[in-house]
């Protein structure tokens, strides 16, 4: 009886695994769906007038964005491992910590800093006498400054891939190239930098796929790219349509970025040589040591000290109180989603990770791959995606309703939490994989067969040997979606219940309004939170350095 009960167990996993891959997959469809089957005037509005400024804006700001933290990243990552100079100890760890600030948060802080009523401008001006068309100051409401915010946020993903990279070349290969002649410059340039190609692409693409992602940077500063459609269709326009046929643009240009990434992380088979063949680091001295030191601190300080003091600065003046029982009310809704979400997204994590541990094959190998899809689609792309069929099935179950008994249901899936929870899920539930599959991979293969040969099923190994195996790795997997959930714009805009705002929506109208010290308020709050995976990580980093 027991191998009957075993595959009955094992049934019951792969249905709830592929239910949750489907889960994963209904956005898409209905994304595609709603962009083929309803015909769409305003769709062709804005093919003759802003479409294709969406499409220029989009590609020009990912070029911008890449090319900015493939060179901010790489730079970094390479003085950090391969030289040794003042303050290098400290700016290794440091260098992590901006991607604990949304890229909104830094765009709200440098326009308090930098616009025209800014401390900046208004210095400039009281120190020369100049009048406010006496001279000329780079707009940081524009395409280059939402590009500039971006990198600071997002040049982490390279310089932590480029840095393992680094840490995980030999010394052979690079004093073999000293030993030919070539300078400390070229040897990195025509040795480490194409052994690190594989490792630096991904980061790029990582930086890429947020940058299409992005909302309220964009939106803010008045950038109008695919994302800024999405809304303005939806909300605007009211022509749902037209936002699923933009979506649909964007979904397309977010997994040809996910395909990249794969295949270069797929590519990625170098030969460094023997790994205990440890690179002493180059003693910089005179003026290279602190040239390189500046090199270093100017993402730091950029991309965290300067919008700390601004925001700080502009709550200090702010008439916000996080006492109030406005504020207590933000603080609960993003608290409730955040948590929320994280418990769902981190036991769809376990049940597609456990079909492809117990149950290995193509199915399991498929339901996973959906899963793993949602980090590459914006927020935005899901939210429609989930609200066009949702909000068909809440029409067609009222009319039924109203027609045979008279009573009126309203929305029961687009006015709740629920949906929103799946969006969130759909889109972070990669990084759960990802922490899942981190943590399953130091356990033996042995320890399931021995677990089997002592009468447990699938779910009796997954309970009594996987979970409290996997219990660090599970909460570290949690906390991630829930800092995510915290900062996530587009998705919670478009999704939430009526009168049911978060830290995030909050800071994001009061910005709209152009009540920045307001929006700092809870920015700051935000940026503390995500301070916390950000803070592991770089314990991490620490622990392996060389």
């Amino acid at each position: 009886m027991r191998p009957t009960s075993r595959t009955l167990t094992e049934r019951l996993l792969a249905i709830l695994a592929c239910g949750v891959a489907l889960v994963c997959a209904l956005p898409y469809a209905g994304v595609v769906l709603a962009a083929v089957s309803e015909p769409s005037d305003t769709l062709l509005h804005l093919a003759d007038t802003v479409l294709w400024r969406y499409i220029n804006t989009t590609v020009i700001l990912v070029i911008l964005v890449a090319i900015g933290t493939l060179a901010m990243g790489t730079g970094a990552a390479w003085l950090v491992i391969m030289t040794e100079f003042p303050g290098r100890r400290f700016l290794e760890i440091a260098l992590v910590i901006p991607l604990a600030f949304p890229a909104y948060v830094l765009a709200y802080a440098y326009t308090h800093v930098l616009d025209h009523p800014g401390i900046v401008q208004a210095t400039l001006r009281d120190i020369t006498g100049w009048g406010p068309r006496d001279y000329w100051f780079p707009e940081i409401r524009s395409l280059g400054g939402a590009a500039a915010m971006l990198v600071l946020v997002f040049y982490p993903y390279v310089y932590l891939l480029a840095r393992a990279a680094f840490v995980g070349q030999s010394a052979t290969t690079f004093y073999a190239a000293r030993a030919l002649g070539r300078s400390p410059g070229l040897a990195f340039l025509t040795v480490s930098l194409p052994m690190a190609r594989p490792a630096i692409a991904a980061g790029v693409l990582l930086a890429s796929m947020e940058t299409i992602a992005d909302y309220g940077t964009v939106s803010y500063f008045g950038v109008q790219t695919f994302a800024t459609g999405i809304y303005t269709s939806w909300f605007s326009m009211a022509d749902r349509a037209a936002a699923a046929q933009l979506a649909l643009g964007l979904l397309s240009f977010a997994l040809l970025m996910s395909f990249l990434e794969r295949t270069s992380r797929g590519r990625a088979r170098y030969d460094g040589g023997k790994r205990n063949e440890v690179m002493s680091r180059m003693q910089l001295k005179g003026k290279r040591k602190w040239l390189a030191l500046v090199l270093c601190l100017i993402p730091f300080v950029l991309g965290v000290v300067v919008p700390v003091i601004a925001l700080t600065t502009m709550a200090l003046g702010s008439e916000q109180d996080l006492l109030s029982r406005r504020y207590i009310a933000f603080t609960r809704n993003s608290f409730t989603l955040a948590c929320v979400a994280a418990l769902v997204t981190v036991v769809a994590a376990v049940l597609l990770g456990s079909f492809n541990r117990m149950v290995p094959g193509r199915v399991s190998q498929a339901a996973q791959y959906l899963g793993r899809l949602g980090y590459a689609v914006p927020g935005g792309v899901i939210a429609v995606g989930l609200m066009v069929p949702f909000a068909a099935i809440d029409n067609a179950f009222d009319a039924w309703m109203r027609q045979t008994f008279d009573i009126s249901t309203g929305l029961l899936f687009t006015g709740s939490i629920w949906v929103l929870v799946g969006a969130y899920m759909i889109r972070f539930l990669a990084a759960a994989i990802g922490a899942f599959e981190g943590g399953i991979a130091a356990v033996s293969t042995n320890i399931d067969a021995a677990s089997r040969v002592l009468g447990h099923g699938v779910w009796g190994t997954l309970r009594r040997v996987h979970l409290p195996l996997l219990t660090p790795s599970l909460l570290t997997a949690a906390l991630i979606v829930f800092v995510d959930v915290m900062k996530e714009l587009p998705a919670t805009l478009i999704m939430r219940p009526f009168n049911f705002d978060t830290l995030a929506v909050q800071a994001h109208r009061l910005a709209a309004d152009e009540r920045l010290e307001g929006a700092a308020v809870p920015s700051l709050v935000i940026a503390a939170i995500g301070l916390v995976p950000v803070i592991l990580l770089c314990r991490q980093v620490a622990l392996r350095r060389r």
